[in-house]
């Protein structure tokens, strides 16, 4: 039986885009031998699976996407949308690869919006069943975003546990609303979500980017990616561990290690 709970289904064109961008430069993906990746609750329609299978080829032809649901009428539904590359099944957190063997292991496990519906006690056994399902270099990439993808964040965990902690922003959006990097808080992971509190690391975390945001203000008559670059550089060089290239950066991306957000107490 497929395990874990049938969630809202909420899906939409262009949702995903920044965790595909985000999965697509990934070395995990780009040296695999055999490229298998995994929409894990793709939602009410197959519009996820299909884009990241789009998105991904661009990167690696031989790419092969594997979307899962565990409400079998999804499934049906997604079914006439397979293609080569793309396929649809059954199936929740213990991750099956149907029609590749009994040891058929996935190179990335993207799962958003997925975990956002459950209580924090059960994140940790969920990510340890996925990445028990991905191959020796593989990563789960769970997370949450808006509805309209704008405002994302994920962790990417693998075999030794979670390794990073990504924000992504649309920085004109950001700029026009006056809003701050800290709007994320609403968007977190459901492992740090309840941790934005006084004393956890991704609290003063969230804190430190609104600081910083806040001094490069100036550079906002260049463009919110000027003011972000800046921004970024300036928590690197405060010593927080920023991980990643100015390039990444200018994508609205900005990825530090994990420990900079560990929630209290977290052991893997």
């Amino acid at each position: 039986m497929p395990i874990g709970q049938v969630t809202r289904g909420t899906t939409g064109t262009n949702r995903l885009r920044r965790i595909d961008r985000w999965i697509a430069q990934l070395p995990a993906l780009r040296r695999a031998e055999y490229p298998l990746v995994v929409d894990l609750g793709y939602g009410a329609s197959a519009t996820t699976t299909l884009e990241l299978h789009q998105r991904l080829a661009r990167v690696r032809p031989d790419v092969e996407v594997v979307g899962l649901e565990i409400e079998p009428s999804r499934v049906t539904a997604a079914i006439p949308f397979a293609r080569p590359g793309v396929q649809f099944a059954v199936g929740g957190f213990e991750v099956p690869l149907p029609g590749r063997g009994r040891d058929a292991r996935a190179t990335v496990i993207r799962a958003l919006n997925v975990l956002r519906q459950y209580d924090e006690a059960e994140v940790l056994p969920a990510w340890r069943l996925m990445v028990s399902r991905l191959q020796p270099d593989g990563l789960l990439v769970e997370g949450t975003c808006n509805e309209i993808g704008r405002i994302a964040s994920w962790v990417a965990v693998g075999a030794g546990g979670p390794e990073s902690f990504t924000v992504a922003l649309h920085l004109a959006a950001l700029s026009e609303a006056g809003e701050v990097p800290s709007v994320v808080a609403e968007r977190l992971p459901k492992v740090l979500i309840h941790r934005n509190v006084d004393g956890e690391k991704v609290h003063s975390f969230l804190m430190e980017l609104d600081r910083w945001w806040a001094v490069h203000a100036p550079l906002g008559v260049y463009g919110g990616p000027q003011r972000w670059l800046a921004t970024c550089g300036s928590l690197r060089d405060a010593g927080w561990p920023v991980l990643g290239t100015r390039a990444r950066w200018r994508l609205g991306e900005l990825t530090v290690a994990w420990e900079a957000v560990a929630p209290r107490g977290f052991a893997w």
